[in-house]
């Protein structure tokens, strides 16, 4: 009894855990005859990514499905920072043990064929990632799989060609390709073995014969013993002094890459964020609307107008650029390119969520604490908060706003500032400060959520440590969002690489009377 495997598409997978295949080739038949025509998958945003069509290992999702002249294209992403079970699916597809996509539907409309079916409409449950073609499960009335190696895709489509038979006729696949299918599943299996098997600290590497001199001097030192050495000798063979034997100490460097926490502010999730295809953007903005007045049945009516202003938004550039030489791109154990991309969100948001803050408007954009015609109240102590009653403060806050922006404000702080106010309790020995009651959820005070903000004032004397109010008052503009250039020309003849990186951004504070701050002076 023959078998026909059929050749599905592509797999690949980067290290974000981004994977693009082929889930289904149109213009030709599975292994038991079935073709499914273009137009028969459903329009869909999204869908979830399983391991092995075993719904209890959902190991991420699709975000991109569509219909292309090769077949079902789609993307999607291992969610590797989250689930392990996706960590080791990319470690699997990168190793070629995993190479293949398989779909799950439900058939709604077909034709038969003489050997099989053409499905004309189906409804698609789910893409997942095997190791080997599945057949049709308990759960899902017909699964199609793909392999998507390259080597076996060679070698398959060579075996299509040659046995390619007349219409509505099986197809048939000599022995020689059954007995490679089967040597290359068996070869899948030894390494999925292999990668189930606890790591040693050499990452199951055996050490190399020819392991080189300044290791076989240290161990050859360690065996020997202290006692045929010269006392004077051994006081000076120390590893804190290169000379006197740290180079006969093996160095190791591990492959994880440590960074340090950088904290930036978070008010992107609040403010009001527009993107803009304009070098700037102008608001007009009501100063002074009509006034009605009582008057007599026959008394003169008294005339009133409105008065008008511009606000106007500019973005600003920022940018910076990194010079890398090739070697190390080549070399590099961490990915360094990648890294490269992710420091620069990191940097940029970090120096963007200063400029939100404190920035002057002058070649930056408006921070909030900045802008003018913002209300401001005194804490009534020259360097601190009142020792009696310092809530009455928060209070006056909160009560000096309009009742609608105060619905929907927020505190702004850093963790310092918040530090002294969870402090404060009220009459009856009762926080001021609440904590969420789930995970994830903001404190609150006096019912308003709390943001921690890391580039606001602490508490001090002329600081303006609390900012109270509607974030929507806050207005973010997007020109041109983070965008990098790799220049592989300009320093070519010095073997090196120039990343480019840039960005344009600008914000203002468009309805001031939305927001109250509160200033440490007497």
């Amino acid at each position: 009894m023959s078998e026909h495997l059929e050749i599905k598409g592509s797999l690949s997978v980067d290290d974000a855990g981004t994977i693009t295949g082929i889930a289904w080739p149109f213009g030709s038949a599975d292994r038991v005859g079935d073709i499914i025509e273009k137009g028969a998958f459903p329009a869909l945003e999204s869908l979830p990514m399983l391991f092995a069509h075993d719904q209890g290992q959902v190991i991420g999702v699709w975000d991109q499905i569509a219909e292309s002249t090769e077949g079902l294209s789609v993307k999607g992403r291992l969610l590797v920072d989250d689930v392990e079970r996706a960590r080791e699916v990319r470690a699997m597809i990168r190793s070629k043990a995993v190479t293949g996509l398989s779909i799950g539907f439900v058939t709604k409309a077909s034709k038969p064929r003489q050997r099989g079916r053409t499905i004309t409409a189906l409804d698609l449950h789910e893409i997942s990632v095997v190791a080997v073609p599945c057949h049709p499960g308990a759960q899902i009335t017909s699964i199609k799989a793909e392999d998507g190696t390259a080597a076996n895709k060679e070698k398959l489509m060579e075996n299509e060609i040659e046995n390619t038979p007349e219409a509505n006729t099986d197809p048939v696949v000599s022995e020689e390709a059954l007995a490679e299918i089967k040597a290359l599943r068996n070869d899948m299996n030894t390494v999925k073995a292999k990668l189930n098997r606890p790591t040693a600290a050499n990452n199951n590497h055996p050490a190399p014969a020819n392991d080189n001199s300044e290791r076989k001097a240290f161990v050859s030192y360690l065996r020997r013993g202290v006692e045929r050495i010269a006392p004077d000798e051994v006081k000076a063979l120390t590893v804190a002094t290169d000379a006197n034997g740290g180079f006969l100490a093996p160095e190791e460097f591990g492959n994880e890459l440590i960074k340090l926490l950088s904290e930036f502010s978070p008010i992107r999730q609040y403010a009001r964020v527009v993107s803009i295809s304009a070098p700037e953007i102008k608001y007009p903005r009501r100063v002074t609307g009509t006034a009605a007045t009582w008057v007599g049945e026959t008394d003169d009516r008294t005339e009133s107008g409105m008065t008008f202003e511009q606000v106007t938004l500019t973005p600003h550039e920022l940018a910076t650029f990194t010079d890398v030489s090739n070697q190390l791109l080549e070399d590099n154990a961490y990915g360094l390119e990648g890294e490269l991309i992710a420091d620069y969100a990191e940097s940029f948001g970090k120096t963007e969520g200063v400029a939100f803050i404190k920035g002057t408007g002058t070649g930056q954009p408006k921070g909030i604490m900045t802008a003018s015609g913002i209300p401001e109240l005194k804490t009534g102590v020259a360097a601190t908060f009142p020792t009696t009653d310092p809530a009455d403060v928060l209070i006056a806050m909160y009560h000096g706003i309009a009742t609608t922006h105060a619905n929907n404000g927020v505190w702004l702080m850093n963790r310092a500032t918040l530090g002294t106010i969870r402090q404060w309790k009220d009459s009856t020995g009762r926080y001021l400060v609440l904590d969420p009651i789930s995970a994830g959820g903001a404190s609150t005070l006096l019912g308003r959520p709390i943001v921690e903000m890391p580039d606001m004032d602490s508490i001090g004397a002329g600081k303006t440590p609390i900012l109270f109010g509607d974030m929507s008052g806050y207005r973010i503009i997007d020109r041109i969002g983070l965008s990098t250039l790799r220049d592989p020309f300009s320093l070519a003849g010095k073997g090196q690489v120039r990343f480019h990186a840039r960005k344009r951004v600008g914000a203002d504070v468009t309805h001031p009377d939305r927001f109250i701050k509160l200033k440490v002076a007497a």
